[in-house]
């Protein structure tokens, strides 16, 4: 079983996605994004590594949580750990949401990729950087306006990027 490095969890998150959720933070990313909310996670190697099936233990512990969001630092360069903890909770019917500096199209490029791999497993992806002077206190689930929450399975049917248009995705309860 895979292994991920990971700088901390919110086992009932409700600012992370919709409902109450369970969010999963990496440990690095290579966007360093100026304004970031999480710039401790922006280093490779620093986190505590936690086998999948341990962490799937943990959000299966909660009964109530049906949402479960990778963010961080990157998932994606953590694409292997999160695919195998992606397919187990997808098994679950639980609903896997993906926060990524990178955008849909950079995903997408190769159908062949681990990138793409993860992204199948999937419903929703908030993606691109956040940027500082685009920062938003009103875009729902986003931190600022070039960034897109994006309904990955009609967007992977379309060939093309489709935005998440129901209420739940787009407002902070």
């Amino acid at each position: 079983m895979a292994v991920i490095d990971i700088s901390g969890f919110a086992p009932n998150s409700i600012t992370d996605g919709p409902g109450l959720r369970f969010a999963v933070f990496c440990q690095g990313c290579i966007h360093n994004c100026p304004g970031c909310h999480n710039p401790e996670t922006h280093p490779f190697g620093i986190g505590e590594k936690y086998d999948v099936e341990d962490i799937y233990k943990m959000i299966k512990k909660d009964p109530l949580v049906r949402g479960v969001t990778f963010s961080g630092g990157e998932p994606f360069c953590q694409r292997n750990g999160f695919y195998e903890l992606a397919k187990l909770l997808k098994a679950d019917g639980y609903e896997i949401a993906v926060y990524s500096g990178f955008t849909y199209e950079q995903l997408t490029k190769d159908s062949s990729s681990d990138e793409y791999r993860l992204l199948e497993l999937c419903d929703i992806l908030v993606d691109g950087p956040f940027v500082l002077a685009q920062r938003t206190l009103s875009g729902g689930f986003k931190g600022s306006s070039n960034q897109r929450v994006i309904n990955v399975p009609r967007s992977l049917a379309a060939g093309e990027a489709v935005w998440e248009i129901s209420a739940r995705w787009q407002t902070l309860k």
